[in-house]
């Protein structure tokens, strides 16, 4: 990838830093972290008899077998200004079902990063868990007007990478021995989506999640990538 150098003046003013609101979409609604409200639920979701075995294969946290720790840790979260934790609910079931965060969030240079995603099996490759990004990058580029939106991951995280990549975030690079975490190296992989590049983004997001692009199973139609390539 080729990247332009420009030194031009910009026409920029700091932005405001995210506040604890409720965001709400047609399948999930993202509520500020609250652990007496949403602790059972997020219990079961991560790490009930159904959660998904590798969901702290990569989290610098976790997992937490005992629940008094489980909710030590929500409970420091949800005072967090940054990161600033998200929980999602299912609009659906009414249960949380997942949580997130905004996090490095830097008003004056309008850059700002999702991170800490810790979906439930049971929101996974759902329409859910796209819009559940979506109206967090929405709420930070459109909204609130920033030009940086970032997202990180363990280079090992194939995974993390390829939502990355499918959301529409951009490759930079890696960052070799960024961090220690758990005893072990993590070289870290940086994606960004800037906002030259948020409108056609913000597009196939709409085009993806409207009801119209998925079939009587439940099935897209078409891919958020090849809305974007249109």
């Amino acid at each position: 990838m080729k990247y332009q150098l420009n030194n031009n003046p910009l026409e920029w003013q700091p932005v405001a830093a995210p506040e604890r609101t409720v965001l709400t979409g047609k399948f999930v609604q993202l509520e500020p972290l609250d652990t007496r409200r949403h602790g059972d639920d997020l219990w079961q979701a991560l790490q009930g008899p159904d959660s998904d075995p590798k969901l702290w294969e990569y989290l610098p946290y976790g997992p937490f077998p005992v629940r008094k720790e489980f909710n030590d840790w929500l409970n420091a979260k949800q005072d967090s200004a940054d990161p600033l934790f998200f929980t999602i609910i299912d609009i659906a079931s009414q249960r949380a079902v997942g949580l997130f965060s905004y996090l490095r969030i830097t008003p004056k240079d309008g850059a700002i990063e999702i991170g800490h995603v810790a979906f439930g099996r049971v929101m996974q490759r759902t329409p859910g868990s796209t819009e559940a990004i979506w109206l967090l990058a929405n709420y930070a580029m459109s909204a609130l007007g920033y030009r940086r939106l970032e997202w990180k991951c363990n280079a090992q995280n194939a995974r993390s990478m390829r939502a990355a990549e499918r959301l529409g975030f951009v490759n930079e690079g890696i960052f070799r021995q960024h961090m220690v975490i758990k005893g072990r190296n993590r070289d870290t992989a940086w994606f960004s989506i800037v906002d030259s590049e948020w409108p056609r983004c913000r597009e196939a997001f709409i085009r993806w999640l409207d009801e119209a692009n998925f079939d009587s199973n439940g099935q897209q139609i078409n891919s958020l990538q090849a809305l974007r390539n249109q």
